[in-house]
C-alpha cells in the first residue's frame, strides 16, 4: 500500500539528489511558497515539460516541509537557509505527497486506480489520528476535516490520465475528485500540483479554477526554478574539463522565460557533462513522435513555418491560448504551436517562436522527411544528391537541383522573401547534417559566412557556402578568400571548398562555382 502522508520518501530521493556532481541550488522556490501558506493564494500549479526539474523540486518540498523527519543538516547548506521563513516552516507541517502516475496491480480501470489512492490515503490518516474511524465518514475530506490539523498537499503528474489518455469517460470524475479533496477546505495550508499540461477547462470555468496557474507561456514567478538558467549551466561547466560552456549552449540553449532568462532542459545539460559529450539526451526519454503527430494534424498550415524554423528562422506570430489537459487533438495552426510549446518542442518568447535548440532540430529535421509534407519529404530524401553533387564539384548539378527546389509548389521555396534561398539550401543540404555540423553566418576570418560545413569523419572535405541574389558567383568567391572565410578550418584541415551559388532575378536562374583551395598555402 502506498503511503502518501508524512512519508520519509521525498526526504531520501532528496538526498539521492545532493550526492550528485551536478546539482543546482532551486531552494529558493521555498521562500515565495511559504508566503503563501495559510492564504488565499495557496493554491499553485506548475507546469513544465518533461525533465524540467519538477520531480526534483517536489523531492525537496516534501523533504523540508514534512514533519516527522528532520532534514535541517541537508537544508542548512542551501540558499533557503537564510531566509526569514525557514526555520518558521522547516519540518513543521503534515504533508501529503501524490504522485498520480502509479496503477494499481488490481486492474486497469478508474476505478481500480482511484480505489489505490484513495484507500492508502484513509488507512494513513486512520492510523496517524486512530481516534478517527474511517466507518464513520463518508469523504476522505471529512475525515481530514476531524482532524482538525493543518496539512500541505505536494501533487506531482496531476496530469498522468490525461497525458497518457486514460480513463477518457471518467476525466472529470478525477478533477472532481481534487476539487472536493482541495477546494475551501480548512485543513489545507498549502496545496502545490505539477505536470505537464495546464489544468483542464470546462467552457470558460474549471473544476480547479483555485489555482493559480504558471506555464511555459504565462509565469512571471517561477521561470528561473525550472530548468537550468544560464549562469548556472556556465557554473556547472566549471566542475569538469571535457566540454566547454560553448558546446554545451550551441546544443542545449534556447528556451527564454518570462523574464528574458535564457533556460536550459536540465537533463540533457547534466547527462552531457556526466558523459563528456553532447547529444540529444531529453528526446530519447520518450514520445517523441509527437512531434511528427502534432505536425501532421495540419500539415499545409505549419510546413512554411517548420521550413523557416528549421532554416534557422524565427515566426513571428501571437498565441494567447494555452493547450490543455483533456482538449481534443489540435486542428488550427495556434493550437498546434500551443500543445508544442506546452510539450517543450518549441520556444516562445515576445512574440516569437522558434525551434529551441540543435536537440530539438534532429527531431523536426526528421518529421520533415515525413511523406505528409509532400515535396518537402522528396527534396530531402534526394538532399544525398546534393551533397554528393558539391564534393564533387559537379557545379551544372548543384544548380539544377536548386532549380528544380525553386520550382516546387511551396510558395515559400519560390523567393517570396530575402530569407528563401537559405531555406532552399538548408533543405537541400539537410542529409548532409548526418555526416557534417553545419553552422549559419558563423563567425570566420573577417566575417561571417552564410554556410558552413564542418566535417565530423577525417576523410570528408569541408566546405564553406556562401549565397548571392542577382550577383556572380565570381564576386562572392572573391569575397569568400578576401575575408578568409576558410580560417575556421586551418588548424584540422588542409583543403576546403568554396561554394557560390547565385540567383538571378531578372532570369530566375542559379548558378553555381566550386573552387578547392589548399588553406596552407593562402
Amino acid at each position: 500500500m502506498a503511503i502518501y502522508l508524512n512519508t520519509n520518501r521525498p526526504l531520501e530521493n532528496f538526498k539521492e539528489l545532493c550526492r550528485k556532481k551536478y546539482i543546482v541550488d532551486k531552494s529558493l522556490i521555498i521562500e515565495k511558497l511559504n508566503e503563501f501558506i495559510d492564504s488565499s493564494d495557496k493554491y499553485i500549479c506548475i507546469t513544465r515539460p518533461r525533465r524540467f526539474g519538477k520531480t526534483s523540486i517536489i523531492n525537496m518540498l516534501g523533504a523540508y516541509y514534512t514533519k516527522e523527519i528532520n532534514s535541517k543538516e541537508i537544508f542548512d547548506k542551501f540558499k533557503i537557509s537564510n531566509s526569514e521563513s525557514y526555520l518558521e516552516n522547516l519540518n513543521k507541517y503534515n504533508v501529503i505527497s501524490i504522485s498520480f502516475n502509479k496503477l494499481s496491480d488490481r486492474g486497469n480501470t478508474y476505478n481500480h486506480y482511484m480505489e489505490m489512492i484513495k484507500t492508502s490515503l484513509i488507512n494513513d490518516i486512520a492510523e496517524k489520528y486512530p481516534e478517527i474511524d474511517p466507518e464513520k465518514y463518508f469523504t476522505i475530506s471529512d475525515m481530514l476535516e476531524a482532524t482538525n490539523d493543518k496539512f500541505i498537499f505536494i501533487i506531482d503528474e496531476w496530469d498522468y490520465i490525461f497525458n497518457n489518455k486514460m480513463f477518457k469517460d471518467n476525466q472529470n470524475d478525477f478533477l472532481e475528485f481534487l476539487r472536493n479533496l482541495l477546494k475551501d477546505r480548512t485543513y489545507v495550508a498549502l496545496a502545490y500540483m505539477t505536470g505537464v499540461l495546464p489544468i483542464k477547462k470546462h467552457s470558460s470555468t474549471s473544476a480547479l479554477n483555485m489555482f493559480d496557474e504558471y506555464t511555459m507561456l504565462n509565469d512571471m514567478i517561477y521561470g528561473r526554478y525550472f530548468g537550468f538558467t544560464e549562469e548556472e549551466v556556465k557554473e556547472l561547466c566549471e566542475k569538469q574539463s571535457k566540454i566547454s560552456f560553448k558546446e554545451i549552449s550551441d546544443w542545449y540553449n534556447g528556451y527564454i522565460n518570462e523574464d528574458g532568462d535564457r533556460i536550459y532542459n536540465p537533463r540533457s545539460v547534466v547527462k552531457a557533462l556526466q558523459n563528456g559529450k553532447c547529444i540529444s539526451y531529453w528526446t530519447n526519454t520518450g514520445a517523441m513522435d509527437e512531434v511528427k503527430e502534432y505536425l501532421k494534424y495540419n500539415t499545409m498550415e505549419v510546413r512554411e513555418d517548420v521550413i523557416k524554423m528549421v532554416s534557422g528562422y524565427d515566426v513571428d506570430i501571437i498565441i494567447n491560448e494555452e493547450f490543455r489537459a483533456g482538449q481534443e487533438p489540435p486542428k488550427t495552426k495556434t493550437e498546434i504551436y500551443s500543445a508544442m510549446i506546452i510539450l517543450g518542442f518549441l520556444s516562445y518568447y515576445d512574440g516569437y517562436l522558434k525551434i529551441p535548440n540543435k536537440e530539438l532540430m534532429r527531431e523536426f529535421e526528421k518529421a520533415l522527411q515525413d511523406e505528409s509534407f509532400g515535396y518537402v519529404s522528396e527534396i530531402i530524401k534526394n538532399s544525398r544528391s546534393m551533397l554528393k553533387a558539391t564534393v564533387s564539384q559537379e557545379t551544372e548539378k548543384v544548380a539544377q537541383i536548386l532549380h528544380d527546389i525553386h520550382n516546387s509548389e511551396i510558395p515559400i521555396l519560390q523567393y517570396n522573401d530575402e530569407n528563401s534561398l537559405s531555406c532552399i539550401v538548408t533543405l537541400a543540404y539537410l542529409s548532409a547534417r548526418d555526416t557534417y555540423r553545419v553552422e549559419r553566418e558563423e563567425k570566420t576570418g573577417k566575417g561571417f559566412a552564410d554556410f558552413t560545413f564542418h566535417p565530423m569523419r577525417k576523410a570528408d572535405l569541408p566546405f564553406i557556402l556562401e549565397l548571392k541574389k542577382d550577383e556572380t558567383v565570381d564576386i562572392a568567391i572573391k569575397q569568400m578568400k578576401e575575408k578568409e572565410y576558410f580560417q575556421k578550418f586551418i588548424k584540422e584541415h588542409e583543403n576546403v571548398l568554396l561554394v557560390a551559388i547565385c540567383y538571378d532575378s531578372k532570369i530566375k536562374n542559379h548558378t553555381c562555382k566550386i573552387e578547392s583551395v589548399y588553406i596552407r598555402e593562402v
